[in-house]
Order: structure tokens, then C-alpha cells, then sequence
């Protein structure tokens, strides 16, 4: 049967708009970007480099975003952003820097201003309400500084600066770990520990408990007041640090010792151990995340090469380990990973920096039993020792939020 013109144009038109909807309905729609803070190379003197991935929202998977961008330095360790989306601060190791850069709804980083810290940076975190910049330094002596931030989230001034000392112990070496800030923005908390009460392969001087997290009340100009009983012992080598989003609780993991141990905090932002803890983890657990809904607590275990996963107890914070489909508390991921993040957007995905991996371990995370599975393709391969992660949603997209 032979078609005429019409008919044939008609013909072409329907396996066009055919051909169209197919593609449509394959495209990978960007729900979030992850920044990760790595180096171009394995050299001590390597540039430091920010990469960017676009997050698939059906399937978490990751695609590489917007080429990397220097970060300012080199030995780039921490990454923080503003509870807007439009900032990140990454801090160099190698060069005592934070570098400030905004994001465009692209994915863009455009590097704005820097300062120069009087130690090593170690940690960052920002206040919810974007007005200050807290980094904990040091590495013989520890340091938490706060700075204040403009609109556009240029960093200002030093508001205020307390060294970090364990009281009838002044004279110990305290190394910081990490920083945290509540969602309600009243306290700052420091997760540290006394290298002369523990100190692997040397010599010990301190009859001190070895870990620490420091407390403080953020007053009027952003005075730092220590609250009361501070330091709050923490276990014996405190690394990462995390509020859930209810101001009710604070957990902290004990590299040394694989434990999670978690705080009920006080009315006066004072620290108080849970019931029934520390509770176990991997083989040394690195960082803690709690989810956007404030139900889930998920940390990386640098030995395991893994990632542990817990239900919280809303009325008591309390964690119970969650059961994956291996009839295992474990997830296994990349080499090494020392950073890990959920995702703001829909709360469903989990990403670390696996730093000898040099790669990021992707997970989805099932909202009802809190179970993680494997995203598609991971690990994802990244720039050189990647040390810190993460996530922002994309554009005006809305986000997963508790409100107490």
C-alpha cells in the first residue's frame, strides 16, 4: 500500500512525538548535587579539587556533574554549606585555609573569598540561620573559631575564639575531631580527644579520660559560653559528631573503641548519656549522619570498609541496630570510608568518601524499614583520597525537614 504525502508526514510526525516520549521517559531528572572534596593527585603537594555529581532521583545513581574546581589549597578535609544551599566552604589542610564558594542552581562553584587559619583546620559546620562559620584547628593545641557570615555568605570577622581544655588538665594536647551546630542554633559542640591520655605507639603523660565533646551556648553577637559540665567525657578517641533534628540528642563515634555513643541534651544544652549505651559499631567508625526525618542513624566504619545503620527510639534517642537483607547490621562500601551523607531532598539516598578507595559508596535508603541496597554503578570513582562530602538539592526543590 503506498501512503500519500499527508499520510506519510502524518506517519513521520506520531514516530517522532513516539521517539520523544521514549527519551523523556528514560532521562535521568537531577534531584541533588554532591560536592566532594578530594586531590588531583597522590603527592603530599596535590591540588586540592571540589567534584561535582548529579544524583539520578530515581535511582540515586551519580553522574559526573560540572568539571572540578581547585578548592584552594591542597589537602582539602572538611566541606560545609549554608542551610540555604548557596554556599560551601571547604577547609586546605596543606595551605591553613576555608575558601568560600557559591552554588549556582547549576551546580556551579564560583570561589569567592578565603581566610587563612592560625592552625590546621580540621572541621567546619554552619548555623542554620547562616550567620556564623565554626572552625575547630589544631593539631598540638585545639582551637574552635567562630566567623561571622554576610548575606551572601562572605566570611567576616572572628565573633568569638575558645581554646578547647579539659579543666585540671590544662596542659594536655587536645586534637580536635569534628564540629556540630543544633538545628535550633543555641549550641555548638566539639568532639575531641586528650593525645596525652591516648596515644598509640607513644608516650602517655595524662592520667585524663582520653575523649571529649566540648559544649557551648551561642549568646548575644554570637558570645561562646562553655555549658554546664563541660567537656562531657566521650568515650576514648571521638571522630565524628551529629544532632538529630529535634535539638534532642547528640551522637558522637568512638574510632577507638567501634562504639556509638549518644546524648539526651539538656535544657540548658548540657550533655547527658543515654541509657543503655555506647552502643556497638563497625570496626573504626569515622563519621555519623542522622536522616532528614530524624529516624535513621547511619556511620562509616574505615576498617569494615562499611556502613552501620540504626533506628532511633524517638521518645529516648536510643539506637537499635537495623537488619539488613543479609541478616547483617552492615553495609559494605569502598576503601576506607571516612565521610558519609544523606541526601536533603528526598531523605532516600546515602553517599561516603571512601578516601583509599578514592570513590564514593552510593545506597538506597528505604524510608519505612530504613534498610539500605546499592545504588546503580557504585562505587563511583572520584579524584585522589577523597576526605569530605556533601549533598544539596537542586534548584528550589523541597527538602526533607523535621520541625520540633
Amino acid at each position: 500500500m503506498k501512503l500519500s504525502k499527508v499520510s506519510q508526514l502524518v506517519l513521520v510526525s506520531m514516530v517522532g512525538l513516539l521517539v520523544a516520549t521514549l527519551l523523556t521517559a528514560c532521562q535521568l531528572v537531577t534531584i541533588d548535587y554532591v560536592f566532594v572534596a578530594a586531590s588531583a593527585g597522590t603527592g603530599a603537594g596535590s591540588a586540592g579539587q571540589i567534584f561535582t555529581y548529579n544524583v539520578d532521583s530515581q535511582s540515586g545513581a551519580l553522574r559526573t556533574g560540572k568539571p572540578p574546581v581547585s578548592s584552594g589549597g591542597s589537602a582539602p578535609v572538611a566541606l560545609a554549606v549554608t542551610s540555604n544551599y548557596a554556599n560551601l566552604y571547604v577547609a586546605n589542610q596543606g595551605n591553613n585555609s576555608v575558601v568560600h564558594f557559591t552554588i549556582a542552581d547549576t551546580g556551579v562553584l564560583t570561589k569567592k573569598d578565603s581566610i587563612t587559619t592560625g592552625d590546621t583546620p580540621v572541621s567546619l559546620a554552619v548555623n542554620p540561620a547562616n550567620k556564623y562559620l565554626y572552625v575547630v584547628s589544631g593539631t598540638s593545641s585545639a582551637t574552635l573559631s567562630e566567623y561571622s557570615l554576610g548575606t551572601d555568605g562572605a566570611i567576616g570577622s572572628m565573633a568569638a575564639q575558645t581554646a578547647l581544655i579539659v579543666p585540671a588538665f590544662s596542659n594536655d594536647t587536645i586534637v580536635p575531631a569534628s564540629v556540630t551546630v543544633l538545628p535550633n542554633n543555641n549550641y555548638v559542640y566539639v568532639a575531641a580527644y586528650d593525645q596525652s591520655a591516648y596515644n598509640p605507639g607513644g608516650s602517655i603523660s595524662s592520667t585524663a579520660n582520653p575523649g571529649w565533646v566540648f559544649g557551648y551556648a551561642v549568646g548575644s553577637g554570637g558570645a561562646l559560653t562553655a555549658t554546664t559540665n563541660s567537656p562531657y567525657k566521650a568515650g576514648v578517641k571521638p571522630s565524628g559528631i551529629a544532632p538529630d533534628p529535634t535539638n534532642r540528642f547528640v551522637y558522637v563515634t568512638d574510632y577507638a573503641s567501634n562504639h556509638l555513643i549518644g546524648y539526651a541534651i539538656q535544657t540548658n544544652g548540657s550533655l547527658n548519656f543515654l541509657v543503655n549505651g555506647p552502643f556497638k559499631t563497625g570496626n573504626e567508625p569515622s563519621a555519623v549522619v542522622v536522616d532528614p526525618r530524624g529516624t535513621y542513624i547511619y556511620l562509616s566504619n574505615e576498617l569494615d570498609s562499611s556502613v552501620t545503620g540504626y533506628t532511633i527510639a524517638l521518645a529516648t534517642g536510643t539506637p537499635s541496630a537495623l537488619v539488613n537483607s543479609n541478616a547483617s547490621i552492615v553495609y559494605a562500601t569502598d576503601t576506607q570510608p571516612v565521610a558519609i551523607t544523606v541526601d536533603p531532598a528526598l531523605g532516600r539516598f546515602v553517599y561516603t568518601a571512601n578516601r583509599l578507595g578514592n570513590s564514593i559508596s552510593g545506597f538506597r535508603l528505604n524510608p519505612d524499614t530504613g534498610v539500605l541496597t546499592l545504588t546503580q554503578a557504585t562505587p563511583y570513582p572520584t579524584g585522589a583520597q577523597p576526605t569530605a562530602l556533601v549533598t544539596i538539592p537542586h534548584g528550589n526543590h523541597s527538602i526533607q525537614a523535621v520541625f520540633p
